[in-house]
């Protein structure tokens, strides 16, 4: 029969080899080689340092150690660091010596101690030391006794280690998953989603719980044929053939209860040994890139049907005034003159509009501020725009202590020159009123017109460069859909805001405030 002893240190490294392979908790293992270590070298308390990487030790757990000389053998050991390829014959023997003399210059009467480390797969992972309190070496098989704890105690640090490594893996990809503006998923070789992030959740307006486990094209539905080639359909050809084998494709995107979303997907596949393991799918919303196309078109629509007209008209008045087969009179070629001035007017304008857009897209307008007494400014703008209508009659009403402000005076008359001009030309007659209010830390100016106002589905969209409402006033209308972009960005670069009221049928009231001077 083996020696009671014997049958104890079986159990123990039995109990120890089943803690392994079912704890996963690193404090919990090693709590339990310690407590075991102490108990079959009739010690009277220990410790187990990890050793962290790049250097340095800490301790991770003790048993029957004072707090207060934890705390002062900590810093011994956290400067306890070296190059050397084997930290087993430079650390170790470092870490034994400080331990002993620290325990032989405390007065807690811990007298010896043995510290073996902990080496898993030729690795040094750390050090298990224990404390007698009564004089006598550690014999042969007391080391031996220790070495097959700390065996197992190696093996247990470096599976929770490696289990740690893998959970912060995880927990780094949830994240990246979880915080990418773009949409994710991962499918399996068979096209099944596997995962999904909250992004693309969001994009197609279901949860991800409702997603994952699906087959890829139940989700990823079009809602008209896309640009390009599907993923079935590619894999269908021998798609992929290399790691490297991208797949792109545009088109709507299909979602419950709400519009198709106008996506891009990105197909990479993960392929190891030859062998597709995964396939990511990156979906991306390209509503901006949409409307941006939107927007060049809509740039070059207009601009080529503005600058078409006048030129058109200049041309042809010019053509006309050189016949050499016909005599003009004076009273003609003035009225000719006149609408060729006008129209050459025309294009300076839309040319100065389109640059001060190209400047606003560049960083913003630069303003020279100057006091600037908006009523006479309205009064001069109404004088001279009114000799372009005989259906409207401009007024302008402020009250008498409307106060000086600093503004670019320029700029505002070209806010003012837009929203009267505007005024006169989507109100077939009437009156048009400028006015102006005072506030405790604003002053307001509006322009009111007495036509059939704004649709509300228009109101959203009026300060937005290049539009114009699709209406059969609007489409009679010239102009290119830069006036009220640019009279929005001169009042924010003043630090005010500009708004609209209107009502359809009853007009239309612009409304802007800008900054007082508070003496």
């Amino acid at each position: 029969m083996l020696p009671d002893f014997r049958v104890r240190q079986r159990d123990y490294l039995l109990e120890l080899a089943q803690a392994l392979t079912q704890e996963l908790d690193l404090d919990k293992v090693l709590n339990r080689v310690l407590v075991i270590s102490i108990e079959m070298l009739a010690g009277h308390a220990g410790l187990i340092a990890l050793r962290s990487d790049p250097g340095g030790w800490r301790v991770r757990v003790s048993q029957g150690l004072p707090a207060g000389f934890l705390r002062f053998i900590e810093p011994y050991l956290a400067q306890i660091s070296s190059d050397a390829e084997d930290p087993e014959s430079v650390e170790i023997p470092e870490i034994n010596r400080i331990l002993q003399e620290l325990t032989y210059a405390a007065s807690f009467g811990l007298l010896t101690g043995v510290g073996l480390p902990l080496v898993a797969r030729n690795t040094v992972v750390g050090v298990i030391y224990i404390f007698r309190n009564y004089p006598g070496v550690f014999s042969a098989n007391d080391r031996a006794l220790l070495r097959s704890f700390a065996n197992q105690a190696a093996i247990a640090v470096q599976n929770a280690q490696l289990y740690t490594q893998l959970s912060r893996e995880k927990q780094r990809l949830d994240a990246l998953l979880d915080t990418a503006a773009d949409g994710i998923l991962i499918l399996t070789p068979q096209n099944k989603i596997e995962r999904c992030n909250v992004s693309f959740a969001k994009m197609i307006n279901r949860s991800a719980l409702e997603i994952q486990g699906k087959n890829h094209e139940e989700i990823i539905q079009w809602a008209s044929p896309p640009q390009g080639t599907t993923l079935e359909q590619a894999e269908a050809d021998g798609w992929p053939l290399t790691p490297h084998a991208y797949l792109y494709i545009e088109g709507d995107l299909k979602r419950p209860n709400l519009p198709p979303l106008p996506v891009g997907i990105t197909y990479a596949p993960l392929i190891s040994d030859g062998v597709l393991v995964n396939t990511i799918a990156t979906v991306r919303d390209i509503t901006r890139f949409r409307q941006a196309e939107e927007l060049k078109s809509t740039f070059i629509s207009v601009i080529s049907h503005e600058l078409r007209t006048p030129v058109a008209l200049i041309k042809g008045y010019v053509s006309t005034l050189r016949r050499e087969d016909a005599r003009w009179e004076r009273a003609i070629i003035e009225d000719s003159l006149a609408v060729i001035e006008e129209e050459a007017d025309r294009l300076t304008l839309l040319i100065e509009n389109l640059l001060d857009a190209s400047r606003l897209q560049a960083g913003g307008l630069k303003l020279k501020r100057s006091d600037v007494l908006i009523p006479e400014v309205a009064k001069r703008l109404a004088k001279r725009l009114q000799t372009q209508t005989t259906q409207h009659q401009i007024l302008v009403s402020f009250p008498e202590d409307f106060p000086v402000i600093l503004a670019d005076e320029s700029r505002l008359e070209q806010v003012l020159s837009n929203l009267i001009s505007n005024a006169i030309k989507y109100s077939p007659e009437g009156e048009i009123r400028v006015s102006g209010q005072v506030r405790q830390e604003v002053v307001i100016v509006c322009v009111s017109d007495q036509g059939p106002g704004i649709a509300p589905e228009d109101i959203p969209h009026i300060f937005d460069r290049f539009y114009r409402a699709p209406t059969a006033t609007t489409r009679q209308t010239k102009g290119a859909g830069l006036g009220l972009y640019l009279a929005k960005a001169i009042v924010e670069a003043h630090g005010g805001q500009i708004w609209v009221d209107t009502e359809t049928g009853k007009g239309t009231r612009m409304c802007f405030s800008l900054p007082r001077q508070i003496e």
